[in-house]
């Protein structure tokens, strides 16, 4: 169905896309993952030709996108793009933003436009909000109209660009749930996304981006369990892992639970089970850590193996395990653990390693 040969794609003297080459069948659903600044949005955007190719083979259909008489708007009509941003027209209500494409691009009629725009809205789950101005939405709502508003020009193919980035992270669930909802339906779709764990669960194909090439394909189990390339490898190891150099007199909470939750998240933890989980690191930093040592190092992890939580502390300060000192949280803690270790890594400085598996 799309077929990208040696494409190329460069801003003044970066090159972002140096040599992307895959082919993508009908109906098939590609996670695109990397570390940041990796050419993922750059590749979406040459597409549709938001972007235009330096050089290569865009072939959709057995149509070149890149070919001087090919017709790009009745490809881009084919080939539907929800952004980070909404781009919705805020002077529009949500019912008009919808079906505004198909009447003025289609040729349909009002009511036809209209009718089905109500179907759409009714499908993300904001019919009751197909007369408020986008204004009156939240991020995720907006984001769900977006959404709706590209099915309406009924596309093979759909790209999301990085589509929860833009969201606080109460509104992500509800916008990654419509398009797990859309993955049903034989749509062709290219995900861009940092969510890991939607990465993982939605995708029939990942491609791991790295240095403007698509360094791995896979399939999810094989790109987030059996990694066959070095830097694959490095990234997954790195997304199962999140780091913090602590300060006594400076302990941002609010950030720690931020990350620390967006970990749990990636790899599908109930809330009552992270707010559990996150109680008893800072039990562990205040109670123990922060009384004998100005600052800490805090490692929280999920194990590869079993995909259980755990994480470590290191800090300066006497060699010697807290928890001997604190009999009650020591009891409380091995209730919830299932292995603790005391031990010093190699400057001297003791460590503390509490793993749920």
């Amino acid at each position: 169905m799309i077929e990208i040969r040696h494409l190329r794609k460069s801003f003044g003297k970066l090159a972002v896309l140096k040599d992307v080459n895959a082919i993508i069948r009908k109906g098939e659903i590609i996670s695109i993952i990397g570390p940041s600044g990796t050419g993922k949005s750059t590749l979406l955007r040459c597409l549709n030709l938001l972007e235009r190719p330096d050089g290569g083979e865009v072939i959709v259909n057995g149509v070149d996108l890149l070919a001087p008489r090919t017709d790009i708007s009745a490809v881009r009509m084919k080939m539907g793009m929800v952004f980070q941003q909404f781009n919705l027209f805020p002077h529009l209500t949500v019912l008009e933003n919808v079906a505004v494409s198909p009447r003025k691009l289609l040729k349909r009629s009002r009511r036809e436009a209209e009718t089905r725009a109500m179907e759409l809205l009714g499908m993300v789950g904001l019919a009751d909000k197909a007369f408020a101005l986008p204004g009156e939405l939240s991020g995720g709502q907006m984001q769900r109209v977006a959404i709706a508003r590209t099915l309406a020009m009924e596309p093979e193919v759909i790209l999301f660009d990085e589509p929860t980035s833009a969201l606080d992270p109460t509104m992500v669930d509800e916008v990654l749930n419509v398009i797990s909802t859309l993955s049903k339906t034989g749509i062709t779709m290219l995900i861009v996304t940092h969510e890991m764990r939607f990465a993982r669960s939605i995708a029939t194909r990942v491609f791991y981006m790295d240095r403007g090439v698509i360094y791995e394909d896979g399939t999810p189990e094989e790109i987030f369990e059996h990694p066959r390339k070095p830097d694959t490898a490095i990234f997954i190891k790195r997304i199962d892992m999140e780091f913090f150099r602590l300060k006594k007199n400076d302990f941002d909470v609010g950030h720690l639970r931020a990350r620390a939750g967006a970990l749990a998240d990636r790899h599908g933890f109930a809330p009552e089970d992270q707010e559990r989980f996150f109680e008893m690191i800072c039990k562990v930093l205040n109670v123990l850590i922060f009384p004998v040592s100005p600052g800490a190092d805090l490692r929280i992890g999920v194990l590869r193996d079993s995909r259980l939580p755990g994480f470590s502390v290191v800090w300066d300060g006497e060699a010697s395990d807290p928890l001997q000192v604190h009999p009650e949280l020591d009891r409380e803690i091995r209730g919830y653990f299932r292995h603790i270790y005391f031990d010093e890594v190699e400057s001297g400085r003791p460590r503390l390693i509490f793993s749920m598996g």
